[in-house]
């Protein structure tokens, strides 16, 4: 297909300006299928899968409403061929940011050295995976028609849309609050993409949330009571929930947990960004490391300002039926009896949790995904949604493992005012006493019905956020 543009849409001459109306005028006819002079959705659709051409609807939208400068819905000749004209120009400047040497061509040297300074690094055989899937004439590296010509019905604008599909970012909630923040482009910030991308995870982490709270209330309860019972096991824990407060007490708590989705999704991606421009130079991309360090700032920032909140649903989660009425009779009734200061019981391992799930979920999810292109990859360097998927399910897993010792501490503290005859803790005494008397199964318990969540909640979390994408008309990633 590529070869087939190259000869007969666009020119051999490397300048873009040197491609004659003519040859843009036929290829606005193969599109026109109906020869009314303008181009819609539909047509532009046939006509590039016509052409060997699938960018999926979210790309073709973007192409559209790039180019209608009238803002008719349809692209006259005039609009479709100063697109293009605008589209060559910006991947003429991703081309020579790639070409480190300015020799004319892009090498496999070169795009790892690129992808370094966005925070990605890989392999030359994997750079070399990347030269195969857009060069077409065997020499193993990219001139400018290669380049051109394969990002010619692309909406990219730059390098770092191009490849950000590798980015640790798919918009997934598994009901976690420490995972790195998401990351948008400059063009998404100024579109407004961003906010409706925000919005569509934040609906698909509260339908999410509310299909497995059941089991989110059960490691709650296994956390917090299973030092008194090793019995209490997943069938005994539920039995004895629905016993105590019917089927709709599965859900309690679940309330706060939703609500707290939207104040902590909008401070984490705030502060992500101030603390991304603390520590980077201006115009200097940043890196892995940093990105690191900006996102675990940013989710002990986020947690501060919620954690509140995260108290009220323990407490809410624990409770008898009748002992609380709501979030804010729960909220009045800490304050009263205990004091502002029980807003925060369990911020400390809460807080020191954040860096050890961050960092490995983020390292794992980035040795999978580099796994999967050393060993699977063939003509696409693009892992696909369920690699994806599957390497954020498998990182965030290892995540939990190594914080849910902290995590169930946390819980511990959070509920103590609320056991008789419990003697309040701090987190060495606590982490003391579960150990002497549980052993370390002891720090995990709850974790099987927290793993169980996880595969549900993707799911549905993954169905949810497509279908509010469309809903919401946020472009493709």
């Amino acid at each position: 297909m590529l070869r087939w543009l190259r000869g007969f849409v666009l020119p051999a001459a490397a300048c873009q300006d040197a491609a004659p109306p003519t040859r843009f005028e036929t290829l606005f006819q193969k599109l026109d299928r109906n020869g009314d002079g303008v181009v819609d959705i539909g047509e532009l659709q046939e006509g590039l899968k016509g052409l060997g051409v699938a960018l999926g609807q979210d790309g073709e939208e973007k192409i559209l409403t790039t180019g209608d400068i009238n803002k008719d819905g349809k692209l006259d000749f005039e609009e479709f061929m100063q697109y293009l004209k605008d589209h060559e120009k910006k991947m003429k400047l991703a081309f020579k940011s790639l070409d480190k040497n300015n020799d004319g061509v892009i090498e496999a040297s070169e795009i790892v050295q690129s992808l370094q300074t966005l925070g990605l690094t890989i392999s030359e055989q994997q750079a070399e995976l990347i030269l195969q899937s857009i060069d077409t004439d065997g020499t193993m590296t990219i001139d400018w028609n290669e380049w051109r010509d394969y990002f010619l019905f692309n909406p990219v604008t730059d390098i770092e849309e191009i490849i950000r599909f590798w980015k640790h970012s798919t918009g997934i909630d598994i009901g976690d609050s420490l995972t790195i923040p998401d990351e948008f482009t400059e063009e998404e910030k100024k579109s407004g993409q961003w906010w409706r991308q925000l919005l569509a995870g934040g609906i698909a982490g509260a339908v999410s949330r509310t299909s497995t709270a059941p089991l989110d209330r059960l490691k709650v309860m296994m956390q917090v009571h299973g030092s008194k019972s090793g019995k209490m096991n997943i069938y005994g824990g539920f039995r004895q929930m629905v016993k105590e407060g019917g089927i709709r007490s599965l859900w309690r708590g679940n309330g706060t947990n939703v609500l707290k989705i939207a104040p902590e999704t909008a401070v984490k991606f705030w502060s992500y960004e101030q603390y991304k421009k603390l520590l980077t130079v201006e115009g200097q991309k940043i890196g892995i490391f940093d990105r690191f360090i900006s996102g675990s700032l940013a989710g002990a920032t986020a947690q501060t300002i919620i954690y509140p909140m995260e108290v009220i649903k323990t407490r809410l989660a624990v409770g008898k039926t009748g002992q609380y009425y709501g979030i804010f009779d729960c909220a009045k009734k800490i304050l009263k009896h205990e004091g502002m200061g029980a807003f925060y019981k369990g911020y400390i391992p809460n807080l020191l949790g954040i860096v050890p799930y961050a960092g490995i979920d983020l390292a794992v999810y980035e040795l999978l995904k580099s796994y999967w292109l050393d060993n699977y990859a063939k003509d696409s360097v693009n892992p696909g949604v369920i690699v994806l998927l599957g390497c954020g399910i498998v990182s965030s897993t290892c995540g939990q493992l190594a914080s849910y010792p902290l995590a169930l501490v946390k819980t511990r503290m959070q509920a103590q005012a609320m056991l008789e005859g419990t003697k309040q803790m701090n987190m060495v005494g606590l982490f003391r006493r579960i150990i002497s008397k549980e052993g370390i199964p002891g720090l995990y318990r709850g974790i099987t019905p927290n793993f169980m969540k996880v595969l549900p909640a993707v799911g549905i979390s993954y169905v949810v956020y497509e279908n509010m994408k469309q809903t919401l008309r946020v472009t493709q990633k």
